[in-house]
């Protein structure tokens, strides 16, 4: 079987900076509990797994921040 690459492609509509998230300041999503840290940077927000904090973040406008908190507070979101 041949290898192959693929490139990847930027997503249609992807309309969010490349955010510097080196200077974020990184708060619990639960109050220390959580698996998730959350940060407030250029108008977005970041969201990161703070074991792996190396990891990419999803970055959300806040719309979508909104969606997806009404969401998990519907149980919409498995967050454990």
């Amino acid at each position: 079987m041949a290898d192959s690459t693929t490139q990847q492609q930027p997503l249609v509509g992807w309309d969010k900076p490349n955010l510097d998230l080196s200077k974020a300041e990184w708060q619990s999503s639960s109050r220390g509990l959580g698996d998730v840290q959350i940060a407030f940077v250029e108008g977005f927000i970041a969201m990161r797994n703070s074991d792996r904090p190396e990891s990419p973040s999803l970055i959300f406008t806040p719309a979508e921040w909104g969606a997806f908190v009404s969401g998990a507070r519907e149980g919409e979101f498995d967050l454990t």
